[in-house]
């Protein structure tokens, strides 16, 4: 077996050896996957690692976002829809004549006579 050529000289294994150590000692990689990622390289993969996770989380929040913009375009489109429809019932129901028909529901009667100016003498 080979020995370990990145080990500093002139310490010893009690030393603490920080996170690297923490990670060997919880996940037991064997000297056959040691050998293949390199002990140097494992911050540059940490670092990828969580590079990726980040860009996966923003794909995500992005593809949620788009969704709810889709839904509030569709209920925008569909209000627009009823404030047409009841602008032209209201201008329709305040025509003149329309107005009569419901003023003659109620018992109200058209003047047939045009409004006259009253004038008052102050002498």
């Amino acid at each position: 077996m080979s020995s370990n050529t990145y080990k500093m000289p002139g310490k010893t294994t009690t030393q603490s050896g920080g996170v690297f150590k923490l990670i060997d000692r919880f996940l037991r990689i064997d000297e056959s996957l040691a050998q293949v990622i390199h002990v140097r390289f494992l911050p540059q993969i940490l670092f990828i690692s969580a590079l990726c996770v980040i860009y996966i989380g923003n794909r995500h929040y992005a593809e949620k976002k788009i969704r709810a913009i889709s839904t509030l375009e569709s209920e925008v489109e569909d209000l627009r829809a009823d404030y047409t429809t009841l602008k032209a019932e209201y201008k329709f129901a305040s025509k003149q004549s329309e107005v009569a028909k419901q003023a003659r529901e109620l018992g109200l009667e058209e003047s047939k006579h045009p409004p006259f100016k009253i004038i008052v003498n102050t002498e």
